[in-house]
């Protein structure tokens, strides 16, 4: 029996994903004059490797520039666009009757606080876990393991959500069933491990059932 959910946050609770890859393919193009495609970007993000090593011959020190800008970049675009997904707030807090949840993301701690500014997502949560909470990100297990210890939790009693191939493979891992729910920007992943496959965030209350 279910006891507890680990979100994930971009893509899932809110629309962030398209904006970090706007946000990094202009400082790509700008530093290094790279070019970034869409399914090259998406095949690096799955690695769980850094954007930059899209421009191999970058050195430290402007990678370290070239990140800071696009830091920027994505800030500006997380206070100006609007990043909502329908129906968050109703399902988390039909969720809050039966089971305990927190949020497992791969965000910095200072992204995820002007994402969650006044949105009320964070009310629902018992905890909020950002990279700078575990030692390696996602796509390896660490992250949802630690979302268990948090918990106390064994992996049958949580379940991860997920809309990324990255964050699926951080789940299995850790042996945590993952309900994937559909995103336009992650849809060409594979998700052939998915526990559960959801066309919207709605549809885990019938998993849940």
């Amino acid at each position: 029996m279910k006891k507890y959910i680990l979100f994930d946050n971009d893509g899932v609770l809110v629309e962030t994903e398209p904006l970090y890859f706007e946000a990094s393919k202009r400082a790509l193009k700008e530093f290094f004059n790279v070019n970034i495609q869409f399914d090259d970007y998406m095949k690096i993000m799955t690695e769980g490797n850094g954007v930059w090593v899209a421009a191999p011959s970058a050195t430290k020190e402007e990678i370290i520039i070239a990140r800071n800008k696009r830091d920027i970049y994505y800030q500006q675009y997380l206070k100006k666009e609007d990043i909502a997904i329908e129906n968050v707030h109703d399902v988390l807090n039909e969720l809050s009757k039966k089971y305990k949840m927190g949020i497992v993301t791969t965000s910095r701690r200072v992204d995820f606080e002007i994402i969650h500014e006044n949105r009320g997502i964070t009310d629902f949560m018992d905890f909020v876990l950002c990279v700078e909470d575990y030692a390696r990100s996602k796509p390896h297990p660490d992250p949802y393991l630690k979302g268990l210890e948090k918990f106390n939790a064994t992996n049958e009693e949580a379940i991860v959500i997920e809309d990324s191939q990255r964050g699926l493979i951080a789940a299995h891992s850790a042996n945590i069933d993952c309900a994937i729910v559909y995103n336009e920007f992650t849809k060409t992943q594979d998700f052939s491990k998915a526990k559960y496959k959801i066309s919207k965030l709605e549809d885990i209350l019938k998993i849940l059932d």
